[in-house]
């Protein structure tokens, strides 16, 4: 971590801390004491506590997108879009999906703080899952198709996993799922 800006630092020891303990019931006067700093650095660096949870949610998801890209040519496309939901169903990350879900909510509220997470929340993965498409083949217009309905399945399964705990049920969806995208590259 030497070297690293201290916004920087503080943005990796929150994504870690809040993996951890989670977020319900936490105000930013006792993150920062977790992390040992004062809430006035918070502040400064994220304006509020909901801009920090949105920062944190980008942070993660730029891992997410990051893993996308280790993955790739690493295997079939079968094999990869299998590995990258294993990835996403890690029970360690719950915490994470769970934040991302509840900002996500509120931002569609427009409550103050978390509205800068909705011009990317989409986007940011098309880019990457549309190349992905390309590079198995697929058109551009259909890979960017397959991108968001991969997007929009992914997320509807892990609310639904969140919700459920059926990780068998939403296994099981997916490899439906796989299946049918790989069908569509023959």
């Amino acid at each position: 971590m030497e070297g690293k800006d201290p916004k920087r630092r503080l943005l990796e020891a929150a994504v870690d801390q809040l993996a951890r303990t989670g977020v319900a019931g936490r105000s930013l006067r006792q993150l920062a004491a977790d992390l040992g700093t004062s809430h006035r650095m918070l502040i400064y660096h994220f304006g509020s506590m909901e801009g920090l949870l949105v920062e944190i949610v980008r942070e993660v998801e730029a891992r997410q997108r990051a893993a996308l890209a280790d993955l790739d040519g690493s295997g079939t496309p079968e094999e990869v879009a299998r590995a990258f939901w294993r990835r996403f169903t890690d029970p360690a990350l719950y915490p994470n999906e769970r934040l991302f879900f509840e900002l996500y909510g509120q931002a569609l509220q427009g409550r103050p703080g978390t509205e800068a997470l909705l011009p990317e929340v989409v986007t940011a993965w098309l880019g990457p899952l549309t190349e992905l498409g390309k590079s198995h083949g697929l058109s551009e217009r259909d890979a960017r198709i397959s991108a968001r309905l991969g997007v929009a399945v992914t997320r509807g399964l892990l609310l639904d996993l969140l919700a459920t705990g059926d990780l068998g049920a939403v296994n099981a969806a997916m490899d439906r799922f796989v299946d049918l995208y790989v069908a569509s590259l023959q």
